[in-house]
């Protein structure tokens, strides 16, 4: 089977086309804006590459976030029209804490696992995973005191990913650190086998944007 995934939740543009779990295509491009203007030229491009028609494919997953509040939507919308028009897709999400987790193997695992995501404000999203990779809490928008502090108080060496990483890093932690992994977006195998995984168990999740809090609104000057 098909599948197509993709995410513009990030500092990119990324899509992978996988056949039974494996990659057989992907494109991924660095975008500040305007992701959502490459996505569809290039999953057509993709797919006319591999000669896969539209109707070929099984199964459509996208990335809910937490990440750009344009780019969440702009992904999610344009996944519910692919499904609308091949109503024998199977259309399902994934959220972007889960997506860096999945990229972990096992020599990288920690008794305590954190992803931690750009929000580009004074915080971070983070979401803790203990050495199973399940998950120790809900996603949360926090200072970067209150991450320290809570990794501390694990009292246990931790392993960090995510795109946030790298400027949380930018200053003294005090952490020990088990494994660092920075990213300036979800890895593609990331994105793949968040899919596999839900393909294997046959649980599906309709895609819901996962907004951790409200978009910033800025009212036009008189």
């Amino acid at each position: 089977m098909y599948s197509l995934i993709f995410d513009t939740t990030a500092a990119a543009c990324s899509i992978v086309l996988s056949q039974d779990g494996k990659i057989v295509n992907s494109f991924c491009q660095t975008l500040d804006f305007g992701q959502s203007e490459v996505l569809i030229p290039q999953i057509k491009k993709l797919l006319q590459t591999q000669k896969v028609n539209f109707a070929d494919l099984g199964a459509i997953f996208v990335c809910v976030g937490p990440g750009s509040f344009t780019g969440v939507r702009a992904s999610i919308s344009a996944a519910k029209v692919f499904a609308l028009a091949q109503e024998k897709v199977t259309l399902s999400g994934f959220n972007a804490f889960d997506a860096y987790k999945d990229c972990l193997d096992m020599q990288n695992i920690a008794k305590i696992n954190a992803v931690i995501i750009e929000t580009r404000r004074d915080d971070f999203y983070v979401r803790f995973y203990d050495e199973k990779l399940e998950p120790l809490s809900d996603g949360q928008a926090l200072p970067r005191d209150e991450i320290i502090a809570y990794l501390r108080h694990c009292g246990e060496a931790v392993t960090l990913i995510g795109d946030g990483v790298e400027r949380f890093l930018n200053s003294p932690s005090g952490l020990v650190l088990h494994s660092v992994r920075m990213c300036d977006y979800i890895p593609l195998e990331g994105l793949n086998k968040s899919a596999s995984q839900q393909i294997k168990s046959k649980k599906y999740n309709f895609p819901k944007p996962l907004y951790i809090r409200a978009a910033d609104v800025t009212l036009p000057k008189a």
